[in-house]
């Protein structure tokens, strides 16, 4: 494994595995270019070293070729933030493909066309008929993993070395995150992006400064219940917000009204009371919640506790009183994890607990806490307030990055560390 500030990138043409999967509005416009930005730095090192890019990605889930989730759409946006221009190779299996990677000069840059829109990049057959046979899908697997081996190798035929900087897909084994690590034994290496990703993480999970704090929110604790089981392993303290609240409120006898509760994780809500308190684990989840008589950013609202809820009513948000408690266990912390929404984010009504969330995150970071922001709505709190860059780190991993903070082995990380 090499480390890509050490490597000498002197006319040789790097491959690099981004995550371009960026939201795209009707006219094909980026409306969050956040990972784009995020491979920058790691692009630019390879052109100011003397190297040539060939950069590849995935858009969306085509199951083939098709306009809405071509790269070319995004070429600007990259050729801005580069400062270059860019070639394109509208197939990346192509003969274009392979011409243009053989002539690229150093300097030069060029994009490949959706991984996706070949089978191959996954490794799953497609069209595949309903009523097919088990015979009929065991040899449509053993073909596509066969003629995955020659898309592998052909991508790889492209370049000299070989960088994975997409932390968001490094938990799927596909032929551009890990199966083409292995034709460049001595020249693969992490971009920026995973290495700072595998950093915050490791600072949480294996060195943190205590008291660590972590902040698990969402609507399902089936979702969340072996992040919250791993992390017992690592906290001092746990705050549990959002829908899932109601479920350990019911399990204890509570009324919750309408709120939402999986009554079938009720038992497993009760072991994970009595998994904290047997690992010293802090657990905060009880008391005041902002209450709702429907499901909708203009309904009727009041302030009550989590188990004494109305009938017809429901949990929509962490109050205010709540907040405070929570806020005084993240004050006294040196390390914070959090990961979900506090409430319903998606109705600013009820988007208040988890933006004081942010806001107390920025300012805690400022005054020497880490504090490391991962997963869906609670990036894009502190996203759309403009504390991104007010936390210690912002992960762009979503499902990688639960995967990697349950202990699970990814695949994306593991073809660079091992031995050829």
């Amino acid at each position: 494994m090499q480390k890509i500030d050490n490597y000498d990138f002197t006319g040789k043409r790097a491959i690099v595995r981004v995550d371009f999967n960026v939201p795209l509005n009707e006219s094909f416009q980026i409306t969050d270019d956040t990972r784009i930005r995020a491979a920058i730095p790691t692009l630019k090192k390879v052109l100011e070293k003397g190297g040539s890019l060939i950069i590849m990605s995935h858009l969306g889930r085509p199951k083939g070729p098709t306009d809405k989730f071509s790269l070319k759409h995004i070429i600007p946006a990259i050729e801005q933030k580069l400062g270059t221009t860019l070639k394109f190779a509208p197939d990346c299996m192509g003969e274009e493909a392979a011409k243009l990677s053989a002539t690229l000069k150093p300097g030069e840059v060029l994009l490949l066309e959706n991984l996706r829109f070949y089978a191959e990049e996954e490794g799953k057959a497609r069209d595949l008929a309903e009523d097919a046979t088990e015979e009929e899908k065991k040899a449509a697997k053993a073909a596509i993993k066969e003629s995955q081996k020659e898309f592998t190798k052909r991508l790889a035929s492209y370049a000299d070395c070989y960088i994975n900087d997409a932390f968001g897909t490094a938990h799927r084994a596909h032929a551009s995150t890990a199966l083409i690590a292995k034709y460049f034994p001595n020249d693969k290496m992490f971009g920026y992006v995973m290495e700072g990703e595998i950093m915050a993480i490791d600072k949480v999970l294996k060195t943190p400064e205590r008291p660590v704090t972590a902040i698990i929110g969402g609507a399902k604790v089936s979702s969340k219940i072996t992040i919250i089981e791993k992390l017992f392993d690592v906290c001092d303290n746990m705050i549990i917000g959002g829908g899932m609240v109601f479920t350990f409120v019911k399990a204890q006898g509570g009324k919750i009204g309408k709120s939402l509760c999986e009554d079938d994780q009720m038992e497993l809500a009760l072991s994970i009371l009595e998994k904290a308190k047997a690992k010293g684990v802090n657990l905060y989840y009880s008391g005041e919640v902002v209450v709702a008589d429907a499901f909708a950013n203009d309904a009727n609202t009041r302030v009550c506790m989590d188990n004494n809820i109305p009938d017809g009513w429901l949990g929509m948000d962490a109050a205010p009183s709540t907040i405070a408690v929570w806020e005084e266990v993240l004050r006294n912390s040196k390390t914070v994890l959090w990961n979900g929404p506090v409430g319903v984010f998606e109705m600013a009504a009820f988007a208040k607990g988890t933006n004081r969330i942010a806001e107390i995150l920025a300012d805690i970071t400022s005054k020497g806490v880490f504090t490391l922001v991962g997963g869906g709505d609670s990036v894009a709190a502190v996203t759309q307030m403009g504390f991104a860059d007010k936390v210690s780190y912002v992960s762009t991993g979503g499902g990688a990055m639960l995967e990697y903070l349950e202990g699970i082995e990814l695949p994306g990380i593991a073809a660079i560390t091992s031995l050829g």
